[in-house]
C-alpha cells in the first residue's frame, strides 16, 4: 500500500514526494484532465466580453463555471485523493474515469446549449448524461471506501460521497425547471443553487481542505483536525437536508434552521485551519487565494440568512439571491478552484523537485497583485456602485483569471514525463 505521500496528495504533515510518478502515467493523465476546468474557465473569460449578445449569459456563466469547471475538478481531484487518504495504489489504467469524464462533459455541454438556445429537452438528455456520470463517481468512491483498510483520512472520502448525492439531488430539479414553468418555478430554482453549491462544492472543499491546507502552507495538521471534520459532517448534511426540504416547502423557519446549521458546520471544519494559519500564515499565491475564499464562503452565508429570512415568499428569496450568488461564485468557488490547481498541479505533473518548483514558480507568478486585485475588486463590486465601476471591477476580475490561464495552460501544454 502507499502513503498519502508518496501519491502526490497532501500528508498530514504537509510533506510531498519528492520522487517523479512516471511509473504510474499519473503526470501524463493529470496533463490530459487538467485542461478540462482550464477550458470552461476560458469560455467563461469569452463570455465575459461577449455576454451583450447573449440574453442568457447570466445562466450561462453559472453553469460554465460550477458545472463545467467544478465538476469537472471535483470528479478528477476526489478521486485522487480518495486514492491517497485511503492509502490505495495508484490507478495504473484510467479507462473507466476517462469514460465518466467523457460523458460528465458531453452531457455539460448538452446542458449548456439546451439552456441557452432554448432546446429544453437537449439540456435534459444532457442532464441524464451528468447524473449518470456522478453516479459512477459515487459508484466508484464507495467501492474504494469499502475496500480500502482502515485510515486516518477516511472522514474526506465520507465528504465526497456526500457532495455527489447532494448533486444527485439537485440535477433532476434543473432538468425539470429546463422543461417546466409553473408555479412551483422559485422553490425549485432555491432547492437547485442550495444544494449544488452548498453540497456539491462546498462539502468537497471541506473535505479536501483538511488535508490540502496544511500542505498549501507546509505545516503538520492542526490537533483536532480529523475529529472536527468529523463532527462537522453529520452537522452539514442535516442542515442541508432542513434547509432543502424548508425551501421546496417553503417553510422558512425550518430553512433557516438547515442554513444555521451548516454554517456552524463550516465554522467547526474551519477551525482548525485557522489555528494551522495562525500558526503557520500563507506566504504564496495558493495559500492566500484559499483564505480569502473561505472569508467570502462566511459572508455568502451571512447574506444568504439575511436575504432569506426576511423574504415573505420563494420569488422575493429568489430576487434577492443575486446577492449571494457574487461571492459565493466568485469569491468562494473560484478562488478555491485557482488556489488549489496553483498548488496542486506542478506536483502531480511529476519530473521530480527541479520542475516542480519552476512550475510553481510561474503559477505563484504575481500572486501578492492577483489575491489584492481580485478581492478588492469583488468587494468593490457587491457594493451599491454606479455600473462603470461595476464593469471596470469586473474586467479585473477577468484579468485575473487570465493571469491564471495562461501559465496554467503552458505549464500543462510543456510538461513531460
Amino acid at each position: 500500500m502507499t502513503s498519502p505521500m508518496s501519491t502526490g496528495a497532501p500528508g498530514p504533515a504537509g510533506e510531498q514526494d519528492a520522487h517523479p510518478p512516471s511509473a504510474t502515467g499519473r503526470g501524463a493523465w493529470h496533463r490530459r484532465v487538467g485542461l478540462l476546468p482550464l477550458a470552461y474557465f476560458a469560455a467563461l473569460v469569452v463570455l465575459g466580453f461577449a455576454h451583450p449578445f447573449l440574453p442568457a449569459w447570466r445562466w450561462l456563466a453559472i453553469h460554465l463555471l460550477l458545472l463545467g469547471a467544478v465538476s469537472n475538478a471535483v470528479v478528477v481531484w476526489s478521486t485522487h485523493f480518495a486514492v491517497a487518504v485511503l492509502r490505495a495504489p495508484t490507478p495504473t489504467r484510467r479507462r473507466s474515469e476517462a469514460v465518466r469524464l467523457a460523458v460528465l462533459n458531453v452531457g455539460v455541454l448538452a446542458v449548456l446549449v439546451g439552456g441557452s438556445a432554448d432546446r429544453p429537452w437537449v439540456g435534459v438528455a444532457g442532464a441524464a448524461l451528468v447524473f449518470a456520470a456522478v453516479t459512477a463517481h459515487l459508484a466508484g468512491l464507495a467501492r474504494r471506501l469499502r475496500c480500502a483498510l482502515p485510515a486516518r483520512f477516511t472522514i474526506t472520502v465520507h465528504y465526497y460521497l456526500a457532495a455527489a448525492v447532494a448533486l444527485l439531488a439537485g440535477v433532476p430539479v434543473g432538468a425539470w425547471m429546463l422543461v417546466a414553468d409553473d408555479r412551483h418555478h422559485a422553490r425549485l430554482l432555491l432547492f437547485h443553487a442550495h444544494v449544488n453549491l452548498l453540497g456539491w462544492v462546498t462539502l468537497t472543499v471541506l473535505g479536501t481542505l483538511l488535508t490540502l491546507w496544511p500542505t498549501v502552507l507546509r505545516t503538520r495538521m492542526a490537533e483536532g483536525a480529523v475529529r472536527a471534520a468529523s463532527r462537522a459532517l453529520p452537522l452539514a448534511v442535516t442542515g442541508l437536508v432542513l434547509l432543502g426540504a424548508g425551501l421546496l416547502a417553503w417553510w422558512r423557519v425550518v430553512a433557516a434552521a438547515g442554513l444555521g446549521l451548516f454554517a456552524l458546520a463550516v465554522l467547526v471544519a474551519l477551525r482548525p485551519a485557522l489555528t494551522t494559519a495562525r500558526a503557520r500564515p500563507p506566504y504564496a499565491f495558493a495559500g492566500w487565494s484559499l483564505a480569502a475564499a473561505a472569508g467570502w464562503l462566511l459572508v455568502a452565508l451571512a447574506v444568504d440568512a439575511a436575504t432569506l429570512l426576511p423574504a415573505t415568499d420563494p420569488g422575493r428569496a429568489v430576487d434577492h439571491f443575486g446577492a449571494v450568488l457574487v461571492p459565493l461564485l466568485v469569491g468562494f468557488v473560484a478562488q478555491v478552484l485557482v488556489g488549489a490547481l496553483t498548488h496542486l498541479l506542478p506536483v502531480v505533473l511529476g519530473g521530480g523537485p527541479g520542475p516542480a518548483r519552476r512550475r510553481s514558480e510561474l503559477l505563484e507568478r504575481y500572486g501578492p497583485q492577483r489575491v489584492a486585485m481580485t478581492n478588492a475588486a469583488l468587494a468593490v463590486y457587491v457594493l451599491p456602485t454606479p455600473p462603470f465601476v461595476r464593469i471596470t471591477t469586473a474586467l479585473l476580475i477577468l484579468a485575473a483569471l487570465v493571469q491564471f490561464l495562461v501559465p496554467a495552460a503552458r505549464v500543462l501544454l510543456t510538461a513531460r514525463r
